[in-house]
């Protein structure tokens, strides 16, 4: 596991690509910034950092034949990969709140932002950017969000806890097959954030409504009961999850 270490950028997914289109950097390295000044998330949305206080890092992974349709695996793995981390580092309540944002009881105390290189029908390369706070003391117009130290009342190693989490969504990438991943996918779902609860759920129209999380498809799309008992499916841009 190469370690790559600077002080500031703007992104870290961003850096990330540019060093792997000018170097030949091999599978799994890693990209680690002290300072991210303008991190993004997922729906366009920009991940808050605290510099010193937060972990923010790039995962460059290289694939061989890896085909576009297995896309949702990389999501499972490295969201399982996040909840096994931070199990390890004795954070309570760690689930999954689809597609790949990070819960500790209740509030989100992690971020996954996946990019895809791909040439035809197959995935080349992905970088993925982590953000994961860990020391920071409050979150003042946040207050979904929590960090590793409001979750414990203990202070953490930044080093440490890249160790512990890198490792570990490696180990999960590794575990990744071009013909099919059911034993990710069944991880993922049982972990999934209010799987079972009923919720409120808001579509791209801005229709809202009732139902409860099943689990998700092979592609990953959400698999959501309603109210009238039907189970129907949809993408990440079709549907929103308030709670």
């Amino acid at each position: 596991m190469k370690i790559i270490k600077i002080s500031a950028t703007e992104s870290t997914n961003d850096y990330l690509k540019v060093l792997s289109r000018e170097k030949d950097l091999e599978d799994g390295t890693i990209l680690v910034a002290h300072d991210q000044t303008k991190g993004r998330g997922q729906r366009q949305n920009s991940w808050v950092s605290k510099a010193g206080e937060s972990l923010t890092f790039s995962v460059l992974k290289r694939f061989d034949g890896f085909p576009v349709s297995q896309k949702s695996a990389l999501t499972f793995a490295v969201s399982i990969g996040m909840k096994i981390a931070l199990d390890e580092l004795q954070i309570s309540s760690v689930e999954i709140k689809w597609p790949n944002d990070i819960m500790a009881d209740g509030k989100k105390v992690a971020g996954i932002l996946i990019e895809n290189s791909l040439s035809g029908r197959n995935i080349q390369s992905s970088i993925i950017g982590i953000g994961l706070n860990v020391n920071e003391e409050e979150f003042k117009a946040l207050p979904q969000a929590t960090s590793m130290y409001l979750n414990t009342g203990r202070r953490y190693e930044i080093n440490r806890v890249l160790e512990i989490v890198a490792q570990e969504v490696l180990h999960q990438l590794s575990l990744i097959k071009p013909s099919g991943n059911s034993e990710l996918k069944q991880h993922y779902e049982h972990s999934l954030f209010r799987k079972h609860y009923i919720s409120v759920f808001e579509t791209e129209t801005g229709k809202k409504f009732n139902g409860s999380i099943r689990g998700v498809t092979d592609q990953g799309e959400l698999l959501v009961e309603t109210e009238h008992e039907s189970i129907q499916h949809f993408t990440f841009k079709e549907i929103k999850l308030h709670y």
